[in-house]
Formats: structure tokens, C-alpha cells, sequence
């Protein structure tokens, strides 16, 4: 079972320095699937950035590694990227922007379990 972070968790993995993320889904288009999931980060200068992805469904039960699969804008190889001076207006930004749910960050690296169930469903 997934294990979500609260919101203190959130900030505080973030000023740390650590990335959160979140699966945001799917789109089914004619001839293939979108994932989508964003990162949320701490920036040198000590700005929180969102990075937003779409990549191409091109994982199976043996290869569930989102993070290489191809792009869907390969001109975007870091995501499109907004920064922010708090985390707060990133965590805003990404629920408004992108329907992120305040209920459903995880920790860095955590996405491709989601992607897991996805791919057992």
C-alpha cells in the first residue's frame, strides 16, 4: 500500500532538500497511453521548482522504470519547470495547475509503485 505524506512532511522533506512527487495519471489517446506525474523540488538558490511530465507508456511488468521512458515533448528533457520562493505556491501551483491532490505526494522515486498498480490493474 502506498504511503502518502502529510503536509508537514511535505515542507519538510522539501527544505531538506529532498523531491516529492506525484502519479497524476493517465490519458489514453487513440494509439497509446500518457503517463503523467510531477516532481516538486528545493533549488540552489532556495526556490522550490514544479516539473511537470508526460512520457510514453512504454513499461510492461518487467521494465517499470517512468523515469526512461520516452518524453512526449522530447524538447522538455527536465520537464516543463515553474519555480516558486515557497513551498507553499508550489504546492498551490501544482493542485491548480495540474489537479495534483494535497492528499497524495510521495516520497522521490515512490511514483513507479503507482505505476506498478497501474500496470496490474
Amino acid at each position: 500500500m502506498m504511503r502518502y505524506l502529510n503536509k508537514d512532511e511535505i515542507q519538510s522533506r522539501l527544505r531538506l532538500g529532498k523531491s516529492v512527487e506525484q502519479w497524476l495519471g493517465v490519458v489514453q489517446e487513440a494509439d497509446h497511453t500518457i503517463l503523467r506525474w510531477l516532481s516538486i523540488d528545493k533549488e540552489s538558490d532556495e526556490s522550490f521548482s514544479v516539473a511537470y511530465f508526460e512520457s510514453f507508456n512504454e513499461g510492461n511488468e518487467d521494465f517499470l522504470d517512468i523515469y526512461a521512458f520516452s518524453l512526449v515533448d522530447p524538447d522538455e528533457p527536465f520537464g516543463v519547470i515553474d519555480t516558486f520562493s515557497s513551498v507553499a505556491d508550489a504546492v498551490e501551483f501544482a493542485e491548480a495547475t495540474y489537479k495534483a491532490s494535497p492528499n497524495k505526494y510521495t516520497a522521490a522515486g515512490m511514483i513507479q509503485e503507482e505505476y506498478r498498480d497501474y500496470i496490474n490493474r
